[in-house]
C-alpha cells in the first residue's frame, strides 16, 4: 500500500505562490496518474488537477487553469503543485491522490490513495 504525505502549504497573499509537495513512500506510484483535490471549509471537494502516470499530460479544473502547473518526478515518487497568482478562493485544504490507473482521472473515486491534506490559506 502507498502511502502519500502533501507538505508546502501554508499562509500567503492573495496574489503569492505556493509550491505543494505530495511524497510517496511503500511502493512507487509511477505506473498511476496522480490528481490534487481540494476541499474548502463547507464545501464538496473539488478536482484540481492531474498528470497521467509519464507525466507527458496535464489536466486543470476550470478555476486553476491558467495559474497552477502539476508536475512529477517519477524517480523520487514525488508530485508537485505549483499555484500561483493565488486568490482568498484558494483557500483550502489540498489533498493529493493517486489514481487506479495510468490515465487522467477527475474523479475523486478513481483514486486509490490519498494523503492527509495539507491546509493552503490566501489573504486578502
Amino acid at each position: 500500500q502507498v502511502q502519500l504525505v502533501e507538505s508546502g502549504g501554508g499562509l500567503v497573499q492573495a496574489g503569492g505562490s505556493l509550491r505543494l509537495s505530495c511524497a510517496a513512500s511503500g511502493r512507487t506510484v509511477s505506473s498511476r496518474a496522480m490528481g490534487w483535490f481540494r476541499q474548502a471549509q463547507g464545501k464538496e471537494r473539488e478536482f484540481v488537477a492531474a498528470v497521467n502516470w509519464i507525466g507527458l499530460a496535464t489536466f486543470y479544473g476550470d478555476s486553476v487553469r491558467g495559474r497552477f502547473t502539476i508536475s512529477r518526478d517519477n524517480a523520487k515518487n514525488t508530485v508537485f503543485l505549483q499555484m500561483n497568482r493565488l486568490k482568498p478562493e484558494d483557500t483550502a485544504v489540498y489533498y493529493c491522490a493517486a489514481a487506479q490507473g495510468p490515465d487522467i482521472q477527475v474523479l475523486p473515486t478513481s483514486y486509490d490513495n490519498w494523503g492527509q491534506g495539507t491546509q493552503v490559506t490566501v489573504s486578502s
